[in-house]
């Protein structure tokens, strides 16, 4: 076989591995994967029974016996475990930012920007 001849079969490999369809491992899933919100989503209480939510980006706390909103405001997902949050004390009339750690599915620990810390504890 000549140089022509091995050449122009290199090229017919390759052009024909280049039409072969990958094979099982190598196939990427074309359905549309289904978006959930940051594992924080839902509603947490502390210790002295106060609920605070977390619902796509937005965060708010509210009092249990008469639900009034005591404090809102945002948070942002810095990593699949750390949270910011940036929010507004009605009560005191306040902003502040604290960052939560995700410590396990039910329990968040918390620093505030004054470096007070508490844990919030998911809610059924």
């Amino acid at each position: 076989m000549n140089f022509k001849t091995s050449a122009a079969l290199l090229c017919a490999a390759v052009a024909v591995s280049s039409c072969v369809a990958p094979g099982p491992s190598q196939q990427t899933s074309m359905a549309p994967s289904l978006s959930r919100g940051p594992a924080v989503d839902g509603r947490w209480i502390d210790r002295n029974g106060i609920v605070s939510t977390f619902q796509n980006g937005s965060f708010s706390t509210r009092s249990t016996d008469t639900n009034t909103l005591l404090a809102s405001g945002t948070y942002v997902t810095i990593s699949p475990t750390l949270y910011e949050i940036n929010m507004t004390s009605l009560v005191r009339n306040t902003q502040s930012r604290v960052n939560c750690a995700l410590v396990s599915p039910s329990q968040l620990n918390c620093t505030t920007d004054t470096n007070s810390q508490f844990s919030l504890t998911r809610q059924g």
